[in-house]
């Protein structure tokens, strides 16, 4: 009988494969960090930031030439975003965050909400804590229903009389104040202790499946969704990554939906966290 033996978990002690994970987990952050111009502040070994400076540089040349370009997941919902918005008579365009964090491996949202030698983390938002069997987050607000807050915009299907409607300007513009948060949401907590904080977005591609595989009669269907979190709320994406999965690099062709047309059902969803909207007020 053939022995694979390639595989670090072949000749690793479980508490050493544990410890190996993590790095790679910090390495593939710092990487990520550096791609998008912040110095890494994770650890003391940069000598894989130093072999990979030339990419590095290349791959911050493309992203300038190519900002205004979007994975084909965010393409679709900014395109009908705006499409829905003329369609109604408002003369406004929509953009989805362009330079994000993108959380495209499970465990790396995980890392990021909290402090890379610390394990605790605490906003006006939020309290995190690192424990034996992984994480707590324990939000501020933990509400369990919809009842009485669930809005849906004008212009479409009827509303039912059971939810809020919004006219459809009114949302426009709750839209453009979700997409601009203020600075202290945007801090990754991974660097909240750190002398250089790192602002930004996150955003998580997710495929919930709607119809389990039928051997041999149906295969497996899977919408796709998008999720946006400023930087402190990165553990909200945690939390959904957990229970769904992750969708890997919405960036590469072999994630994008429209092109597994035998599994995707032809839906997308985008969710935006945006908790400062609940300090605009009605006249805003």
């Amino acid at each position: 009988m053939a022995t694979v033996m390639n595989s670090p978990d072949n000749f690793t002690l479980p508490e050493r494969r544990s410890i190996d994970k993590r790095q790679i987990t910090l390495q593939h952050i710092c990487l990520q960090l550096a791609s998008l111009g912040h110095r890494c502040q994770l650890s003391s070994d940069h000598g894989y930031l130093s072999v990979a400076d030339s990419l590095l540089k290349n791959y911050s040349a493309q992203r300038q030439l190519l900002a205004e370009y979007r994975c084909p997941a965010d393409q679709r919902i900014q395109d009908f975003l705006n499409s829905y918005l003329k369609r109604n008579g408002v003369d406004v365009e929509i953009k989805l965050p362009g330079e994000t964090f993108n959380l495209n491996e499970k465990g790396i949202a995980r890392e990021l909400s909290l402090p890379y030698d610390s394990n605790t983390y605490k906003s006006d938002l939020l309290s995190s804590y690192r424990v034996a069997q992984g994480v707590l987050h324990n939000p501020k607000n933990d509400r369990r229903t919809t009842s009485g807050v669930f809005h849906i915009v004008e212009g479409g299907l009827p509303i039912p009389a059971d939810k809020k409607s919004v006219p459809v300007d009114v949302y426009a513009n709750l839209l453009q104040v979700a997409l601009d948060p203020p600075t202290e949401l945007l801090g990754l907590p991974i660097a909240s202790e750190h002398d250089e904080p790192v602002d930004m977005w996150v955003s998580l591609l997710l495929r919930p499946v709607v119809r389990p595989e039928v051997a041999g009669a149906l295969p497996e269907k899977s919408l796709e969704t998008r999720f946006f979190a400023p930087g402190t709320l990165v553990s909200n994406l945690d939390f959904v990554e957990t229970i769904f999965g992750n969708g890997g690099d919405p960036f590469l062709p072999e994630n994008d939906s429209a092109l597994d047309i035998d599994h995707w059902t032809g839906h997308s969803g985008c969710v935006i966290l945006a908790p400062h909207l609940t300090k605009l007020s009605k006249k805003a």
